[in-house]
């Protein structure tokens, strides 16, 4: 345990973060979600002296979290803010002359986000589109002249003032989606349009019944290249595929790419030859167990070229190399995810930058180097510059929220199944309690199941850390970052191998001294929670569980959540498979065997996973007189956005494992 101590202490100094944590620091509270700021989308301006991104917090009177714009420059030494509304600003995009900076803002009241220009000599930001419906996305084009936006069609029949809302007509197959509610008859699609930026006009790119997305400029400015279905029902599958058209009114769209799955991210090489994305290992009946490869086509279209496949791991966020030598990806990889670059003559890859922590976005800097945002186990995000091979630091953000805070200690270890099978597992140990004593552990389980925990910063474990419990983050098979082949072992076949690989990681905690077999919990939010039911109905050995936004009575969520199309490729129709739903409703149909104090929680308006999910397994639970409780916020959906809301889960859940397993939190 010294040994990785020390090796926590080395890797935070190289990231510029100290990790001596006196008698004066404190452990994290519920109410530091108020603190806690998040950056994303760094845009590095054209000339390279600057990088603008968005930086996301709090403002606790409003209880709702509010974005600006920032930018860094480019030595780390000015931070400057360049909007600070209450309205919030987004996804800002340089001009090609680096002259203004434009973002997405629906300022002054407006409903829906336009684009607004911000003139870098000075002065405020002005609004540049003024549409009804809002923008969706928008690039410049190379010359700066004009703008790709993706917008929704505009409503042809809106509700009046002090008219009653009209019935919700629904024909379509796939009919509800969470946050974006039932999808009706009338639903609008989304198209690509062009503004010219001098004159505002706008022209009409694509039509139909599809949705566009995703648009990118060739670096002549003569083509588009975007993502949509244009299948004959898109409703019935997942497909996606790239398609390329000439950036004029009434040009022909070339369909690209023709996988059975999906194909997106697309990305043009510097010379405007071939396009780079990411395509689906699998066709469309794996894809929610499936990874993504980097692949490369010419722009004239012919047989892509897998550069990734042999990897054998997802790859996110393409970025060619200014150079056009290669293209930069994330690679998820057993609890990592680094950065590498893919040769594009050999394929061959190289890793640019790894270790124990993760990085979240990628972008290429004139200079030739990498613009990337990392998180490491005790630092939450911040933007950094990998050259040559080393790290420099860009922000210091998070440096006001970890001052005054202990943090808990966070280390891997690799635990086996009663199968044979290795998974990875972090393990966080709770500050202020000396080792080498069983202390109280909870898993807290991921949701997916097609997701990893990786070393990187974690709010609710280190949450549940500072309540004087140490916390577990388990890749049970299921999860990414292990290879396909232990990705889709869990292919219809819900709550058994996963729920084998929680039980071998607690039998290595308790062989190992670490875990008070008395003091075991186990929670999670969506497939999280879920397994925490299957887990909870096959093993007694847990003494308290919290069930976030997940369900049992599998068979009461087809038609009413918004998985249709994984339940009729991997399961199959409940009137033709009776026998599967029943089995996958194991946690359900055995609740007299689940003994463990369980708090569920749900958003009231969840169209991912149902409110009824948590409702049935509460009254059931209450039926058998087990000690249990139901938390339902208002307005919300699969993710808990509400700040108040954020803090008042944290403190319940916290709190119910510390009455159920007894803990007595360390005084130090």
């Amino acid at each position: 345990m010294k040994k990785t101590y020390l090796l926590l202490l080395l890797l935070v100094g190289v990231l510029g973060v100290g990790l001596a944590q006196s008698d004066a620091k404190r452990k994290l509270l519920p109410s530091d979600v108020y603190r806690l700021q998040t950056l994303g989308d760094p845009q590095p301006s054209p000339e390279g002296s600057w990088v603008a991104y968005t930086l996301s917090t709090v403002d606790s009177t409003k209880d709702k979290r509010n974005t600006d714009v920032w930018m860094v420059s480019w030595d780390g030494t000015q931070s400057v803010q360049l909007t600070n509304s209450s309205d919030g600003e987004g996804t800002p995009r340089w001009s090609p002359d680096g002259k203004y900076l434009a973002f997405l803002s629906s300022r002054q009241g407006a409903k829906s986000s336009q684009v607004w220009l911000l003139d870098r000599r000075g002065g405020d930001a002005v609004k540049l589109t003024d549409i009804k419906q809002g923008v969706n996305e928008y690039a410049w084009s190379p010359d700066g002249k004009k703008l790709v936006l993706v917008l929704e069609d505009a409503e042809t029949d809106e509700v009046k003032e002090g008219e009653s809302a009209k019935p919700i007509e629904i024909n379509r197959y796939q009919f509800k989606r969470d946050v974006e509610g039932y999808i009706t008859t009338s639903q609008r699609y989304t198209h690509l349009y062009l503004l010219d930026v001098d004159s505002k006009k706008l022209d009409t790119l694509t039509k139909g019944n599809f949705n566009e997305h995703s648009p990118a400029w060739s670096p002549d400015g003569r083509y588009l290249a975007f993502v949509s279905n244009h299948t004959a029902d898109p409703d019935r599958n997942e497909n996606s595929d790239i398609f390329v058209m000439e950036a004029h009114a009434g040009a022909a769209v070339r369909q690209l790419t023709t996988w059975n799955g999906s194909d997106h991210s697309p990305q043009w090489s510097p010379d405007g030859s071939r396009i780079a994305y990411l395509r689906a290992t699998s066709d469309a009946d794996w894809m929610m167990y499936d990874q993504d490869v980097l692949a490369l086509v010419p722009k004239d279209g012919g047989e892509p070229r897998l550069l990734s496949a042999t990897l054998d791991r997802p790859v996110s966020n393409p970025r060619w190399a200014r150079d056009g030598k290669s293209i930069g990806v994330l690679v998820t990889d057993d609890r990592q995810r680094y950065v590498a670059a893919f040769n594009i003559l050999t394929g061959a890859m190289s890793k640019v930058m790894g270790g124990d922590r993760s990085f979240s976005t990628l972008q290429a800097h004139r200079s030739g180097h990498w613009v990337v945002t990392l998180s490491a186990p005790q630092l939450p995000g911040e933007l950094y510059v990998i050259e040559n091979g080393v790290l420099r630091r860009l922000t210091k953000i998070q440096d006001t929220f970890l001052a005054p805070l202990q943090l808990a200690e966070v280390e891997g270890f690799v635990s086996k199944s009663k199968d044979g099978t290795d998974v990875g597992n972090l393990l966080f140990w709770p500050p202020g309690v000396p080792r080498g004593q069983k202390v109280p552990v909870v898993w807290y389980i991921h949701g997916g199941p097609v997701a990893q925990d990786e070393y990187g910063f974690d709010f609710t474990r280190q949450m549940l850390a500072a309540k004087g419990v140490a916390v577990v983050a388990i890749n049970y098979r299921g999860s990414n970052g292990r290879g396909l082949a232990f990705c889709k072992s869990i292919y219809g076949d819900w709550g058994n191998k996963e729920v084998q690989d929680i039980l071998g990681s607690a039998d290595h905690l308790v062989a190992n001294g670490i875990a008070d077999p008395a003091k075991l919990g186990i929670g999670g939010w969506s497939y999280g929670g879920i397994l925490t039911d299957y887990t909870t109905a096959m093993d007694a050995r847990f003494k308290a569980a919290f069930s976030g936004a997940g369900s049992a009575l599998q068979l009461t969520m087809y038609g009413t959540d918004q998985y249709v199309l994984q339940y009729d490729t991997e399961i199959g129709a409940p009137w033709k498979n009776l026998d599967k739903w029943l089995k996958l409703s194991y946690a359900f149909l055995n609740i007299e065997k689940i003994k463990a104090p369980t708090l569920y929680m749900v958003g009231q308006k969840d169209f991912n996973v149902p409110a009824a999910g948590s409702e049935q397994m509460y009254q059931a639970l209450r039926a058998q007189g087990v000690p249990t409780e139901l938390v339902i916020y208002p307005g919300q959906f699969h993710g808990i956005s509400v700040p108040s809301y954020q803090v008042d889960r944290y403190r319940r859940v916290g709190e119910w494992f510390a009455k159920y397993l007894n803990v007595v939190q360390a005084r130090k």
